[in-house]
């Protein structure tokens, strides 16, 4: 196929996506569940309209890629070892189990032992895109259930090179003795690739970042952090690991620079073109006519499979000692299926480890599964919590955990947002911080950021028209903004991306010429019009001269009386 064709399919796939989006969107629903119908509707499976299906799938995988490199730049090496119990020891609990529950199963329902595993292997991992899209969108990877989600997600990304392992093992294509010395040097490969980075961030990366041309054109920057993502996709996967997993690591590396807020921002827009690619190239998968004639092993199925690692997460979780509460509300986060077993369930019926009819009931169950993740994901909360209250209640927990209020993850509370720290935004500033009140600074000069954060200021890069900079920075907790920039029409800017995200913020404008107070006053902010107070004060002078010259003439009146 040409490519003029591919870019018509790609134009009929998104514009499908964007309709179904845009409906599900009305219906109160998350519009992935439109991207997947999407794909599902226009696949093979059904009318067959896309016939590009392994180019749709490469840029289905670099979307995942994008989504991991984002996150990456929310995080940074230190809050990931943070995540250290979680992702190794309850990764490896969950996929463990989950594959060794998943083998009992098939054994007593009939399966045979190479089946059985492979089933297994193929249903231990969970959705890292489905998930992790849903809990930003909530604003939730920051509470404690996310963070454990996210712990666990990592790590069965790193899962799936044993699991490929694993997998050709059963296929009996291969010896043992040489999957696990090529599983040892992929491993030793992928720990090169992550010193190099490492090495990268630390020597390099300051030098780059501080170069007078990238600091002065916006552009440069987003090129060389994309470069950096690729270049860390492309070697991952030459390794044989997850190339989602090397853009994360990438992502991590440029969390720590100035510029790693504004680069989420500028990337954001190339990432939910790729990422919807994504859920629409997965929904592509689903074999329609095989689902209509399976229908009742289907519902069986399902089911069983999402309480199965439901409650296998939770009892991992639990021996981690999070509260009930956060860890029922990460197993609910993660009892899907997920797109890494839609690739080794490819190559496992390409080994012959898997026969076609079982591999049509688990990929049908993970991807109707995927379907009832966003719902499942925003809930949570809410179902853990009631659940836990249930079971309290009728006996089976005893001890009440303080951590229920941990969930919500929100920011801090009670700080200000200022943007913009040239003069006025520094007396601002200055006068914030003597009442004791937490202030965030947005700027986009990178030497005045940087000049900022020697003075121990927080201060960030950060273009404040971008809603997603104004989110990252808690704009939802904040008790206002204050804008202190010179340019009314990036002002009027600024304060649209306010409203969009928290319409009840207070805001408060500086001006600088009065003829654009109404029209900033309008929008919606409290205006400090300069030319105006400038008026009062030099009136107040003037009084004050006036005042101080009276006093004098009739002090020499008096005097000569």
């Amino acid at each position: 196929m040409d490519f003029w064709s591919f870019l018509l399919e790609l134009v009929i796939l998104l514009t499908a996506a964007l309709i179904l989006g845009a409906i599900f969107e009305r219906l109160k629903q998350s519009a992935l569940l439109g991207y997947l119908l999407a794909g599902t509707i226009l696949g093979p499976g059904a009318l067959n309209l896309v016939h590009s299906e392994d180019a749709v799938h490469l840029v289905a995988e670099l979307g995942v890629a994008l989504l991991l490199f984002t996150i990456g730049l929310e995080f940074s090496f230190q809050r990931l070892r943070a995540l250290g119990k979680a992702a190794l020891i309850g990764g490896a609990i969950q996929m463990i189990l989950t594959i060794i529950a998943v083998t009992m199963a098939g054994l007593a329902i009939g399966w045979d032992a190479q089946t059985a595993i492979t089933a297994g292997a193929l249903i231990a991992p969970s959705s890292t895109a489905c998930v992790l899209r849903v809990l930003i969108e909530e604003g939730e990877l920051e509470g404690l259930h996310g963070r454990l989600s996210l712990g666990i997600l990592l790590f069965q990304d790193l899962s799936v090179i044993p699991l490929v392992v694993l997998i050709s093992i059963l296929g009996g294509e291969a010896q043992v003795g040489e999957m696990f010395a090529s599983l040892g040097k992929a491993t030793l490969a992928f720990g090169a690739l992550v010193a190099v980075l490492l090495a990268a961030s630390l020597y390099v990366l300051p030098r780059l970042l501080t170069v007078a041309a990238l600091t002065r054109n916006r552009e440069l920057p987003v090129l060389l952090a994309v470069s950096i993502c690729l270049a860390a996709t492309w070697g991952a996967h030459a390794l044989g690991v997850s190339p989602a997993l090397g853009a994360f690591v990438a992502g991590l590396m440029l969390a720590g620079s100035p510029f790693a807020t504004q680069l989420r921002a500028d990337v954001s827009t190339v990432r939910v073109l790729f990422v919807t690619l994504f859920f629409v190239s997965v929904g592509m998968l689903a074999d329609l006519p095989w689902i209509a004639e399976n229908w009742g092993r289907l519902l069986l199925f399902l089911p069983v499979m999402i309480l199965l690692k439901g409650v296998i997460i939770w009892g991992g979780l639990r021996l981690l000692q999070p509260s009930n509460t956060n860890a029922l509300a990460a197993a609910i986060c993660l009892a899907q299926g997920g797109e890494f077993g839609f690739v080794l369930g490819l190559m496992a019926i390409e080994e012959g480890a898997i026969d076609q009819d079982t591999l049509n009931l688990i990929l049908s169950a993970a991807l109707a599964s995927m379907f009832l993740t966003p719902p499942l994901v925003r809930a949570a909360p809410r179902l853990a919590g009631r659940a836990v209250a249930g079971l309290r209640g009728a006996g089976f927990i005893r001890h009440r955990e303080p951590e229920r209020a941990r969930l919500s993850g929100e920011h801090p509370r009670g700080h200000v947002i200022l943007v913009g720290f040239g003069p006025s935004g520094q007396c601002v500033h200055q006068n914030l911080v003597e009442r004791g009140v937490g202030t965030v600074v947005l700027e986009m000069n990178p030497s005045t950021v940087e000049h900022a954060r020697i003075r121990g200021i927080d201060a960030h890069l950060g273009d404040a028209t971008h809603p997603e900079v104004l989110e990252h920075h808690g704009l939802a907790t904040a008790v206002a903004v204050v804008i202190a920039l010179p340019s009314p029409a990036t002002v009027l800017q600024v304060i649209a991306s306010v409203r969009n995200v928290s319409p009840g913020t207070p805001i408060i404008a500086r001006v600088r010429q009065h003829r654009s107070a109404a029209d900033i006053q309008h929008a919606g902010a409290l205006v400090v019009d300069e030319e105006e107070e400038v008026g009062k004060v030099l009136t107040q002078r003037a009084f004050e001269l006036f005042n101080v010259q009276s006093a004098e003439r009739n002090s020499t009146l008096l005097e000569k009386i």
